[in-house]
């Protein structure tokens, strides 16, 4: 399995070589035969080469078995026409990762939640209230005078019911409910066709209870009822909004794994930002990207029917619920004073552990 891996900015770099510590351990008690190449992209790409993310690059995912992205500075860019490109967005649109994946699960010690959260969301990615991604040329937001701005909302019946069709998929390996969530009140047109789709999809799965909620009430119940919730499918903006809050109900967003999923790609990236005050200081925590690509092997295991990467996967999320449980190796973030590569090679030696144990179970 070859992986491409894409540090991006801020601490990004430091984040990104504490995953690989993680997954050059798992691959050594696992045998997976992972490969890894890593390329630049973002503002070091950008003074290098004009483009914080080079065609060379791009040309090169589909020919990997998928992609580990670092968090990027997308806001700090330049216009696209001097070379600022979100790699972020463009990947997902570029090679349609319509599906972006967020478990949720609290961490005692460190959720604020009364009753325990496990919850999956899954995100359109690829249109909806985002400007830069919804339109096949210009953008979704404009300006007709100085003191008027406009944005205009996509939602497509294709995207809403692939979407759809992954949280009911999901939500069949889990506890079978898909709650999703909306603004039909309001967006009575483009919520009105994404429930529409919703619902014709639950109609293929009747073993899968659907739920539909307004995306306020939804908010509300995230923190006063979380246990009630499975698989959470929404729009783009709602789905990021939600997901960042579930996340840190959960723990915090560094304890929050993402992948941006297609029907033939999959790109692992952290849920939070690239913190360009932290960088450089080894105190950032890497458990985001370390779940992600966790994740990615997942999907890679249960796209390509490989059982050991889907054992491989399940022990380095184990791994990081063994080291953020305990107060001493825990990162700054999280009230401790580990730092990021010690923080990796806890979790590496975690994954040994649990392989060892489970070899002789």
């Amino acid at each position: 399995m070859r992986l491409l891996v894409l540090p991006g900015d801020g601490i990004g770099t430091e984040i990104t070589e504490a995953t690989l510590r993680v997954l050059h351990a798992t691959d050594e008690v696992f045998r997976l035969g992972l490969e890894f190449e890593t390329a630049e992209i973002g503002l070091a790409s950008l003074a290098e080469h004009g483009t914080t993310l080079p065609q060379r690059v791009v040309e090169r995912i589909p020919q990997v078995d998928g992609v580990i992205l670092g968090p990027v500075s997308h806001y700090d860019y330049p216009s696209r026409d001097e070379g600022g490109i979100n790699p972020s967005a463009e990947l997902r649109v570029r090679f349609q990762l319509f599906a972006n994946i967020r478990p949720c699960r609290s961490h005692p010690g460190l959720s604020v939640l009364r009753t325990p959260m496990d919850l999956v969301i899954v995100r359109e990615n690829t249109e909806g209230f985002y400007s830069d991604r919804n339109m096949y040329a210009g953008s979704g937001e404009f300006m007709p005078d100085p003191d008027l701005a406009l944005s205009v909302r996509k939602v497509s019946a294709g995207a809403s019911a692939r979407v759809a069709r992954a949280a009911f998929e999901l939500a069949r390996r889990r506890r079978r409910k898909v709650t999703a969530v909306h603004k039909a009140n309001v967006l009575k047109l483009s919520d009105g066709l994404f429930l529409r789709e919703v619902r014709r999809v639950a109609a293929e799965y009747p073993a899968v209870e659907l739920e539909e909620l307004i995306v306020d009430a939804t908010a509300a119940l995230l923190v006063r009822q979380p246990e009630r919730f499975d698989v959470i499918v929404t729009t783009n903006m709602f789905g990021d909004i939600l997901s960042d809050a579930a996340c840190e109900l959960s723990g915090s967003l560094g304890l929050g794994g993402s992948i941006n999923a297609g029907h033939d790609t999959c790109v692992a990236q952290a849920q939070h930002g690239s913190a360009p005050d932290i960088a450089g200081r080894n105190i950032a925590n890497p458990a985001s990207l370390i779940l992600s690509a966790a994740m990615l092997l997942e999907w890679r295991g249960n796209r390509d029917g490989v059982p050991a990467l889907v054992d491989a996967a399940e022990a380095v999320t184990r791994a990081v619920d063994t080291v953020v449980a305990d107060p001493a190796t825990r990162t700054p973030d999280l009230g401790g004073a580990l730092a990021t590569d010690a923080f990796a090679d806890a979790v590496a030696s975690a994954v040994e552990r649990l392989a060892r144990k489970g070899a002789t179970a």
